[in-house]
């Protein structure tokens, strides 16, 4: 019987293996998908938020502020991209002057420092492209972007490390209440565990109710972005927000940490938690609203659209906590922005939460808190020479947008956790995640996954469970 398992491998979930982990637990991960961050982890705006947004006193207010003050330190010991360049949230009238000043108070409550209001003449100082109508700003200078996947991956690969199993197209159909603990149905396996930790986003309403009393709805909202080429990374430096409404924080500006400019997102409630399509109205109206904080973006450089869709609940706040008369079972949901933000903050508290139920863990004397990962394009000529020297693999350029090498992808493929798809390569090592959005690459990084993994070419998959990119031989010996 396991300690612990978390349903969900999203960056709520790793966060949260990551953190146990470091205890003398028996932690296992079930996630429905064939990798790590699958969900609205890998589709979102990639930003770690300051704190001044949600309401004092609430959880969303607790551990983003707490998630904020956590992240720099994570991404450097876990070789993970962030880069702390302060977000603006923009007013166009007295009333949202009002707004931003709001927020500036509600920031001071939950403890963010070095907020300050802008006049319109120190914003266009600041961020020199920004529309002329504007009539004043919050600056939050702990404003930050991230890349999430990879910060997923990086705390699911540590908690791998220290000993927690993962089990992939494991989707839960099954939780039964047994003597001291539960027993999962999951892709066909039976787990027994003495505590249950649901983090499973959008379906997070679904697991709860295979156990325990129905007490809260998802209601998903999807968003929608548009990705710009690099030479659109300097229309902006910072964050750029518009003032937040009962729907959401607006939709935004903001450089990525991959150099590229994102744009979005709208909010539309849909009625599928997996509803990833994208629309014509929808990037329209994410155009309009953006273009009200700047004009200066060139939409002819967009490189990608995606969707994310978000897990709302029908509760104000987070849903964090035990779920009574389930002892054992809790339920980590309704993580909607800024749930990227507090993850690791909710992961660093969930031992405590286990504690005041009755469980206690001892701390292990040795853990894996550090990961090293060598990103080629950020070295200089002489440390890439000496690369290449200790292993020529890096002297072969796979991915020419982003300057992947295949010692880059060969090394995520023995690293824990390795993945079998390519997009599972692109989250890892930015392969596809260039102009050409993989059309050169794409079939390199299949051979090199075929061949490091000893598994057919055939076999390689696009990204999900069943996207297989080669369906058939052809009686010429060829492909198709």
């Amino acid at each position: 019987m396991y300690d612990a398992i978390i349903i969900g491998a999203g960056v709520v979930g790793c966060s949260v293996a990551a953190y146990l982990s470091r205890y003398e637990m028996n932690l296992a991960v079930l996630e429905r998908e064939n990798d790590v961050a699958m969900g609205s982890t890998r589709a979102n705006s990639a930003i770690v938020h300051a704190g001044y947004d949600p309401l004092p006193g609430t959880l969303m207010a607790k551990y983003n502020v707490r998630g904020s003050m956590l992240y720099p330190q994570l991404c450097k010991k876990l070789s993970v991209p962030y880069q702390q360049i302060g977000s603006l949230v923009l007013a166009f009238s007295p009333q949202e002057d009002q707004v931003v000043r709001d927020l500036y108070d509600r920031g001071v409550k939950n403890g963010v420092p070095g907020l300050q209001i802008l006049t319109k003449e120190q914003a266009l100082a600041k961020e020199p492209n920004l529309s002329e109508q504007i009539t004043s700003a919050l600056y939050a200078p702990t404003g930050a972007i991230v890349s999430p996947w990879e910060f997923a991956i990086a705390m699911a690969e540590n908690a791998n490390q220290n000993g927690t199993a993962f089990f992939f197209d494991h989707p839960v159909t099954g939780i039964e209440k047994i003597e001291g603990g539960y027993r999962i149905t999951a892709g066909g396996d039976t787990f027994e565990s003495r505590i249950v930790i649901n983090a499973a986003g959008t379906h997070a309403d679904q697991v709860n109710d295979m156990v325990a009393p129905h007490t809260f709805s998802i209601l998903p909202n999807k968003g929608q972005y548009y990705v710009l080429d690099k030479n659109q990374s300097d229309v902006v430096h910072s964050v750029i927000f518009q003032c937040p409404s009962k729907v959401g924080k607006g939709v935004l500006v903001s450089p990525t940490v991959h150099g590229n400019l994102i744009v979005g997102p709208d909010a539309v409630d849909v009625a599928s938690p997996d509803d990833c399509s994208t629309d014509r109205e929808g990037l329209q109206f994410v155009v309009n609203q953006a273009m009200r904080s700047t004009s200066k973006f060139q939409l002819r450089e967009a490189i990608r659209n995606f969707a994310g869709v978000r897990a709302h609940s029908d509760q104000d706040d987070f849903i964090i906590g035990p779920v009574e008369g389930f002892p054992g079972f809790f339920n980590l949901a309704g993580i909607k922005s800024p749930g990227l933000t507090s993850a690791p903050a909710i992961g660093e508290d969930m031992i405590r939460i286990l504690k005041e139920n009755g469980f206690s863990f001892s701390p292990k004397d040795q853990v894996v808190e550090t990961r090293d990962v060598v990103v080629f394009h950020n070295l200089d000529h002489q440390q890439r020479a000496e690369m290449v020297k200790k292993n020529p693999l890096y002297g072969r350029v796979i991915c020419r947008c982003e300057t992947i090498t295949e010692g880059e992808i060969v090394d995520a493929l023995h690293r824990p956790l390795p993945p079998h798809t390519i997009d599972g390569i692109k989250r890892r090592c930015g392969c596809g995640l260039g102009r050409c959005q993989g059309g050169f690459c794409g079939p390199r990084v299949q051979e090199i996954i075929a061949r490091e993994l000893g598994i057919p070419y055939m076999a390689v998959e696009k990204d999900k469970t069943g996207s297989y990119i080669i369906l058939a031989e052809t009686k010429q010996g060829g492909v198709k």
